[in-house]
């Protein structure tokens, strides 16, 4: 791979922007961590950067995210080509086509039921639903998470297609079958993305899996912590990478 932007700390060698397929985890990777999801802010900067960098890639710019595609379109309307939602369980490969699916168990009601009981029960607790699970962000009462694991662990326990997945400072309970590396092949089989080396940059454990997929492919996969510090980082990397 020959390098076409150097990152802070350490150096990075990256394949050539024409054959580069850039494929991005969202909170905590282009966006700073906020109290809550809702509360997120977009800076301007970083609309302009993606959108010079879908004209040198190509269009080759995906987002990869545990959000559903609708929240990312609302954040970065019209900026990616292809975003893969939900971890991995919803997938569109096509601006303004249909998104596709993969087929998904839904949790018990029971589990959803548990989840409002400890939130009523652990005040400034978050519950956030999604399509095929949900997540607990105690962010603001940090001394609560193990409380949440176990409770969340044993309801997991007896089902296994489900996971509990750890997130930043939350606990997400969704099903197996789809991750970020999932999403990360199936983007990568067609164009814009087919025949390009994929580099993945995202920000905790969530993201391990496509990490794993993209270097896998031949490519590159980066944690926002070791690499680059934080978001404001990659956002500066990615500004200079455009330029």
């Amino acid at each position: 791979m020959a390098a076409f932007a150097a990152l802070p700390g350490d150096a990075v060698l990256l394949p050539p922007l024409e054959r580069t397929a850039l494929l991005l985890d969202l909170d905590g990777t282009l966006l700073d961590i906020a109290p809550t999801p809702g509360d997120v802010v977009v800076p301007p900067d970083l609309v302009q950067t993606l959108g010079r960098l879908r004209g040198a890639l190509g269009d080759a710019l995906a987002i990869i995210t545990g959000r559903p595609i609708e929240q990312v379109d609302a954040l970065l309307p019209g900026l990616p080509y292809a975003v893969a939602g939900e971890h991995g369980g919803v997938i569109r490969h096509v601006p303004d086509a249909p998104a596709e699916r993969v087929v998904l168990p839904d949790p018990p009601a029971c589990w959803l039921a548990e989840a409002e009981r400890l939130v009523s029960e652990h005040p400034g607790v978050l519950l956030e639903r999604k399509r095929h699970g949900f997540v607990l962000h105690y962010r603001a009462v940090p001394q609560f998470g193990e409380a949440l694991h176990a409770a969340l662990a044993a309801l997991v326990e007896a089902e296994p297609r489900f996971v509990l997945m750890a997130a930043r400072k939350a606990w997400e309970v969704r099903p197996g079958g789809a991750d970020k590396g999932t999403a990360v092949t199936a983007l990568m089989r067609r164009p814009p993305f087919l025949g390009r080396l994929p580099v993945f940059i995202g920000d905790d454990v969530t993201d391990e899996d496509a990490i794993r997929a993209a270097r896998a492919a031949g490519g590159a996969g980066m944690l926002v912590p070791e690499q680059f510090g934080d978001a404001a980082g990659v956002r500066a990397w990615l500004a200079r990478t455009a330029a």
